[in-house]
């Protein structure tokens, strides 16, 4: 049985993906007229409908893997990853919020808020010794009795 700070883990990282979907959409437009103003970019073809769906996708299914090992199967290194992840997330944080519209930038803060609240989870105790015994969970002999 997982722990439930690996739970809380779970419920915010997978309700930060959903969020993260509905605030691809809602910022889907604004996102294609800043790749489009950008000459390079557009003349590379990363301001494609294509490319940046893929990418999408590609993200998601990365952030659906991660979860998918730490949760359910206790990975610690991918545990260490999805730690170091985010930092690089914060550093390019302010930069970010000032180009995006209201309500993309209010769910950036949201999101980003959530991730760190579920990482917080992923380093409480009873997740550590979860993660030291690789997800087994001891049980106490006496129960039985």
């Amino acid at each position: 049985m997982r722990p439930q700070s690996v739970i809380r883990f779970e419920q915010l990282y997978l309700g930060s993906l959903a969020l993260g979907i509905i605030n691809y959409f809602v910022s889907y437009d604004s996102m294609m007229a800043q790749l489009e103003a950008d000459p390079a970019i557009a003349e590379l073809g990363f301001a494609s409908f294509g490319f940046v769906i893929g990418t999408a996708i590609f993200s998601y299914a990365i952030s659906l893997i991660l979860w998918y090992f730490i949760a359910r199967k206790a990975n610690n290194v991918l545990r260490w990853v999805l730690l170091i992840l985010p930092v690089f997330g914060l550093i390019s944080l302010p930069s970010s919020l000032g180009t995006l519209p209201l309500i993309p930038t209010v769910m950036t803060l949201i999101l980003t808020a959530m991730q760190l609240v579920a990482l917080f989870f992923l380093w409480r105790p009873d997740a550590n010794e979860w993660f030291a015994n690789k997800g087994s969970v001891e049980i106490d002999a006496s129960t039985f009795e």
